[in-house]
């Protein structure tokens, strides 16, 4: 039983619930959509290059998608969040029971290559353990809020912390995916919410910088920019699944 659930005041923050509401809303809407019964997996694949291709590039490391798609691309951190893409349904299945352990598997992931053999998987020395095993109290049944402040909370903390060596925005962006997966608000991992982040990139820079700071303004003002994406996110699945259940791909 959760006796003190230390997110619920961020529910009392203003225009958090509707954001939070309209949000799911527009994700509940974009995954009825009929196409995603018949091309869901297809979509799923489109949907895990689209958000690494993303997450890599707002960390530094941006391409054409198609080169991406077509293999020619070595980027390791290019790589890396390819890795954790394809991954990403078996750590969801993790991320509830065993988050330390599946969060060092994100950064095995995706720093491989990137960062000395003896970094990967764990936080950087001296950084907040304290903070960070907090942060994990939450992600394994902690709170009761709704999956999307969870999401966005775990993505900010991972952001502010920065505990881990070599991309590890690239880190924090998929703990923040996963969790939308794992919570069940994107339960066959449709939503690339990178996306939306990579197209709002200085907000999502100054938002990040604004929750950071720790005031009530700045967690509203970073809340709001994810609730935002994700809500982006929903628009552009309904897009993709537009495409895979026009007849030319049938």
């Amino acid at each position: 039983m959760i006796v003190s659930d230390v997110l619920a005041p961020l529910l009392e923050l203003v225009d958090v619930g509707p954001a939070l509401d309209a949000a799911r809303a527009n994700v509940d809407s974009a995954l009825s959509h009929p196409a995603l019964r018949r091309s869901g997996g297809a979509v799923a694949a489109e949907v895990g290059l689209r958000s690494a291709v993303a997450s890599a590039a707002i960390e530094g490391h941006g391409y054409d998608p198609e080169e991406v798609r077509a293999g020619t691309v070595t980027d390791p951190v290019v790589q890396g969040a390819l890795r954790v893409a394809r991954e990403t349904d078996g750590l969801a299945d993790l991320w509830m029971k065993v988050p330390r352990q599946v969060l060092a598997r994100i950064h095995v992931l995706a720093a491989r290559d990137t960062v000395p053999p003896d970094q990967l998987g764990r936080p950087i020395p001296g950084s907040d353990v304290n903070r960070l095993g907090a942060l994990l109290d939450l992600i394994a049944g902690g709170t009761s809020v709704p999956t999307l402040l969870l999401a966005s909370v775990v993505h900010g903390e991972l952001l502010s912390m920065a505990s881990f060596t070599g991309p590890n925005g690239v880190v924090a962006r998929a703990a923040a995916r996963i969790t939308l997966i794992a919570g069940g608000l994107d339960p066959r991992g449709l939503l690339a919410p990178e996306v939306g982040h990579l197209a709002r990139q200085p907000e999502y820079v100054g938002a990040a910088g604004a929750y950071a700071t720790g005031t009530p303004d700045g967690i509203r003002s970073w809340i709001k920019h994810c609730t935002g994406v994700v809500s982006l996110a929903a628009d552009d699945l309904s897009a993709v699944a537009a495409v895979a259940g026009s007849p030319e791909q049938l």
